[in-house]
This record gives C-alpha cells, sequence and structure tokens, in this order.
C-alpha cells in the first residue's frame, strides 16, 4: 500500500502539472470507488472545476477546488495515478480518467479496485479522523509517548494505526522500529522514555529518506511518469526476509501482527 513518502511523491510530482488546470471532464470506469454520491453525478460535478492547489494528508490526496470542492483520491492497495499527454491509456484495471485543460489525462488506476473517490464540501468528509502527521514540527516526541501509552498493543499496530500517526504504514513501521531497536510486538505503553525518542526519531528519518528516493516500488507503486521509486533500496529489514541484518547479520524474520506481515531483526530487536 502506499504509505506517506509514496503518496507525498505523487503529490510533488503532480503539483507543477495539475496545479491551476481544469477537469474538463471524468470518466469513471469502477462506479463504487465513488464514495457518498452516485458515479454520474461526481463525473457531472467534478467535470468544469479549477484544481487550486494539491494536499496530502496521511495517505490521501486532496485536490482543493476553485469553487471550495475538494477532490479527494485514496489509493488503498494497489492505486497509481499516472499522467500522460497520450488521450487514453489502455489498461484494463483503470477506475477513472480526469481529462484536463492542458491536453494531459490523469488515470486512477487500481488492481484490487479497493481506491476510492471523493467530490466533498470539507477535508473532514473524506479523511475522518486522522492522528497527527508524523513530519509536522508539531509531531514531538511527548506527543508520540502520549499516544503509545494509551495502549496496551503492539508497537507495531499502535503507529500503523492512523487514528494515532497519519501516513506510517507497515513498510516504513517496520524501518522505524528497526532504527529504535524495538521488537515489533513490544507492548506499545511499556516503552521506556528512551525508546520512544528512538523510536520517534526512527520515524522521521525512515520517512525522509522514502521522500528523497521517491517512494518504494514493491508492488505496483511508480511515480506519474510511469517511473519506479527507489527507496526499497534503502530498507534494512522491510520485505527481507532471510537476508542478513545489515548490522549483525542475522537473518531477517517475519511474523504476522494483526493480519501485517512485520520484518524485524532478532538480534538487534530482541523482544524483552
Amino acid at each position: 500500500m502506499p504509505e506517506l513518502p509514496e503518496v507525498e511523491t505523487i503529490k510533488n510530482a503532480l503539483i507543477p502539472r495539475v496545479s491551476g488546470v481544469t477537469i474538463k471532464s471524468a470518466d469513471v470506469l469502477w462506479a463504487k470507488a465513488v464514495r457518498a454520491m452516485p458515479a454520474a453525478m461526481f463525473m457531472q460535478r467534478v467535470s468544469g472545476e479549477t484544481v487550486q492547489a494539491i494536499r496530502r494528508r496521511g495517505k490521501y490526496l486532496l485536490f482543493d477546488l476553485v469553487s471550495g470542492k475538494i477532490l479527494g483520491i485514496h489509493l488503498k492497495m494497489t492505486g497509481v495515478l499516472l499522467l500522460n499527454s497520450a488521450s487514453e491509456i489502455e489498461n484494463k484495471y483503470t477506475t477513472a480518467v480526469f481529462y484536463l485543460g492542458n491536453e494531459m489525462t490523469l488515470h486512477f488506476i487500481d488492481q484490487r479496485k479497493f481506491g476510492s473517490l471523493w467530490l466533498a464540501e470539507s477535508e473532514g468528509d473524506i479523511v475522518g479522523k486522522l492522528g497527527p502527521e508524523p513530519l509536522e514540527g508539531m509531531f514531538g516526541s511527548t506527543i508520540l509517548k502520549e499516544i503509545l501509552s494509551r495502549h496496551q498493543i503492539p508497537s507495531k499496530a499502535a503507529i500503523c494505526d492512523q487514528h494515532f500517526i497519519a501516513g506510517l504504514g507497515n513498510m516504513y513501521s517496520d524501518e522505524a522500529l528497526f532504527a529504535a531497536g524495538i521488537h515489533p510486538l513490544r507492548r506499545s505503553n511499556a516503552l521506556a522514555d528512551i525508546e520512544v525518542n528512538r523510536l520517534h526519531d526512527g520515524i522521521i528519518e525512515v520517512l525522509q529518506r522514502g521522500i528523497r528516493h521517491n517512494g518504494a516500488s514493491i508492488n505496483t507503486y511508480c511515480l506519474p511518469d510511469g517511473t519506479r521509486g527507489m527507496a526499497q533500496t534503502q530498507f534494512k529489514v522491510a520485505h527481507r526476509i532471510g537476508e542478513p541484518c545489515p548490522v549483525c547479520g542475522s537473518a531477517i524474520n517475519r511474523i504476522k501482527i494483526r493480519g501485517r506481515g512485520s520484518y524485524f531483526c532478532p538480534y538487534c530487536q530482541p523482544a524483552c
């Protein structure tokens, strides 16, 4: 699933190409992707809107429109946005196509068809209640300590919960826990202050590194021009089961935590 670095990379790539551009029309090919209104109404109402700005909130892309409405896109597990000057991109997994005033087309392609589209009056109607943004200045170690101390759940589950921290998902939480030397099953409210501080720094470090390398192309993710991100080449543990730990040489392990595959080093991240 695209996480904060992937969505941030997509946002940054779209801003110079789509900001200030009018959506001439839209064609929704997978009607179930549209939330809160029929697909036909969505297509009618989004046509003629002009994109004023593009933002990210957690894993959501938010297009601020001149009318005051917000076009929201959540890529979920396999969603991809491709921007192309061709009249169409042949792909059987296309969810929607936006025809832009600069003769470009923005294609929302989604193999699993879990992705979503909104046209809403407010951000809250799209994103609901999300936790703080980990790359914003207000997200300090004190805030993280407060979040973790309220729950007796595995640390991995806590930092992946979008109501606790926005945008941090499976891959980067594994990387952050490794950077902090914390086993993913450690109870979140049992972490010492020094461990919370290390985890806070680890979260910031791995997210910033992911953005610098244009996100991780593990599965379907790519940039709007179709190129792959390279953040996966920087991973220490995520998706590296059986490979040697870059610090100690131990084999990377994988366990399931609340249905999520979690990667860690058993030596660098002891269970107790």
